[in-house]
């Protein structure tokens, strides 16, 4: 019998949440490490521990594991061919037309306002970091159509965070 949505509480789904991203490669610290370059030249002294703990509180919204948990189920479904076609074919290849992936992630992004924003669209461009490797994986490995998009919208909302933090 499966458990009630309601009987999770929020660390239980924060854990499930990192747990699927690691599934994906993805370590919290290689988000931290985005976060720091975003940052690191409009505050002086911004440390790595900071950065990881900002990346941990924007995941641990709720809202940030429902868009997460969303979209790393909907690369696994379609790196399995589980999805009925087109849709299937477009997420498989990362259709540059498909914009879903980008508009879940703004879920994540808008609770932190314009810096958000305009930190996941930098981040959606460049694909430097762990995004980079996303965004390699799909060409050989498995599909990742939503994983790049989902931490380079974390790394984003933590930078905003940040960057909230500190006038």
């Amino acid at each position: 019998m499966r458990k009630s949505y309601y009987k999770y509480d929020t660390e239980e789904l924060y854990n499930q949440t990192v747990e699927r991203l690691r599934d994906f490669g993805v370590e919290l610290i290689e988000i931290a490490k985005l976060v720091k370059e975003l940052q690191g030249d409009y505050i002086e002294d911004l440390d790595l521990d900071r950065c990881l703990e900002s990346v941990k509180s924007v995941i641990k919204k709720r809202e940030a594991i429902h868009a997460i948990l969303t979209g790393l189920a909907l690369d696994d479904l379609a790196n399995e061919g589980k999805l009925p076609e087109p849709i299937q074919s477009i997420i498989h290849d990362d259709e540059g037309l498909y914009g879903i992936d980008e508009i879940l992630t703004l879920g994540i992004v808008n609770m932190y306002g314009t810096i958000g924003l305009t930190n996941f669209g930098y981040l959606d461009k460049k694909k430097i970091g762990i995004i980079k490797d996303l965004d390699e994986k799909k060409k050989v490995e498995r599909v990742t159509t939503f994983a790049d998009d989902l931490v380079a919208a974390i790394a984003a909302a933590a930078s905003a965070r940040i960057a909230h933090q500190n006038k």
